[in-house]
């Protein structure tokens, strides 16, 4: 199923895909929706919280300090891009549980 998910390795770190659910009842990831990866955050969508929480998430997801991830597109809507340093692709697949 992750094979569907587009994972690009750049200079910088890892790049993707992700879709994001706010004001849901906890944060958590939902799986893969098309070439996405779906997350739902409790935070609502206003003055960049759901952003904050999602940067937040990501990295405490991957055990990794909140400055190696960073939001490149879609700060102001559902679909965004996000860029993850330091960490391959095994090791993300595995701390997301994919």
């Amino acid at each position: 199923m992750a094979s569907l998910w587009n994972l690009q390795e750049t200079k910088e770190g890892l790049q993707f895909k992700i879709k994001v659910q706010p004001r849901a009842s906890k944060n958590e990831i939902a799986g893969l929706q098309e070439d996405a990866l779906k997350i739902r955050l409790t935070a609502p969508p206003v003055e960049g919280e759901a952003n904050a929480a999602c940067i937040r998430f990501i990295a405490q997801k991957l055990g990794i300090a909140t400055s190696r991830v960073t939001i490149v597109s879609g700060h102001t809507g559902r679909n965004k891009i996000v860029l993850v340093e330091g960490v391959n692709k095994e090791q993300l697949l595995q701390q997301l549980g994919l």
